[in-house]
């Protein structure tokens, strides 16, 4: 049944849908950022240091050491910002959430009011239609 809120309803609930998908997406970035950590934790354990060798061959390990840890550090902070773009779109989902729950009911409301006054409509027809063959009944 249409109301002057169905229309505003599957706005809402398109909206909705999309914040939905901007839940998941977030997640998968955060999934993503989650395991590149764990990819740079598990290199930088992989790597060797050199026991013997030129000096040349220490600072090359050591740059290699440095270069993992920024690399950790940069997928830590990678991390954090997925993490607040999941806040964020859970905050946004459950916003658009209430916002379609209110003009739902608000067309739930005005569908009850709508059969409401479609039965009292009915109600009368049918008292307007005895009272007219009860009339007619006495005329016989």
């Amino acid at each position: 049944m249409k109301t002057r809120f169905s229309s505003l309803v599957s706005l809402k609930k398109s909206t909705m849908q999309q914040s939905e998908r901007a839940v998941q997406k977030a997640n998968a970035n955060l999934n993503s950022a989650a395991l590149a950590l764990e990819i740079s934790y598990t290199s930088l354990k992989n790597i060797q240091s050199p026991q013997s060798g030129s000096m040349a061959e220490m600072l090359a390990a050591r740059t290699l050491l440095k270069s993992q840890r920024n690399m950790i550090n940069d997928n830590k902070e990678w991390i954090d910002f997925a993490r607040s773009q999941v806040n964020e779109a859970k905050e946004q989902l459950k916003s658009d959430m209430i916002e379609h729950e209110k003009f739902k009911y608000l067309e739930l409301d005005e569908i009850k009011k709508i059969l409401k006054k479609r039965k009292l409509q009915e109600t009368k027809e049918l008292d307007e239609v005895a009272l007219m063959t009860y009339g007619t009944k006495d005329r016989k």
